[in-house]
């Protein structure tokens, strides 16, 4: 009788503390309504760190390269990740903007974001995509996949 009734107040006790949460709204302050795509200004700043980026990257120039890079991802790249953006991205043909806007990381921030497409191609086969701070630095690159 003694393990009935403990059991049962060990039920009962469960439910007495067990509490109820009604209303709650999670607000996320990073949350800004951003717009769709970037304006002119940002677009000229940004393709010109990007190509001052494609030249250094043409002539193994490491200090420019580490100049336009962020902060965040200039420790973590090395010659053989140069090398492979560089085997990515074909410097003999004009990059020319395709799509412009803003891309959400796994840190809860969204950054500018440029497409590049290889002028002439009329269906867009292959994209260069690159990722930007506010300030202009360069946070990623996407080589166009060679693969397909």
């Amino acid at each position: 009788m003694k393990k009935v009734f403990l059991v049962l107040t060990m039920l009962v006790a469960q439910f007495y503390f067990s509490q109820e949460v009604v209303d709650v709204k999670v607000e996320n302050p990073q949350e800004k309504q951003l717009p769709p795509e970037l304006n002119k200004e940002k677009i000229n700043s940004y393709n010109k760190t990007f190509f001052k980026f494609m030249s250094a990257l043409r002539f193994s120039d490491r200090k420019i390269i580490d100049l336009l890079l962020s902060d965040k991802v200039k420790t973590l790249v090395t010659d053989d990740i140069l090398k492979k953006v560089s085997e990515g991205i074909d410097t003999n043909k004009k990059l020319a903007v395709l799509k412009t806007g803003y891309q959400s990381l796994m840190d809860g921030k969204s950054y500018p974001m440029i497409q590049y497409k290889y002028e002439g191609d009329s269906p867009v086969e292959e994209a260069v995509t690159v990722l930007f701070e506010e300030d202009g630095k360069i946070l990623g690159i996407k080589p166009a996949d060679k693969e397909k």
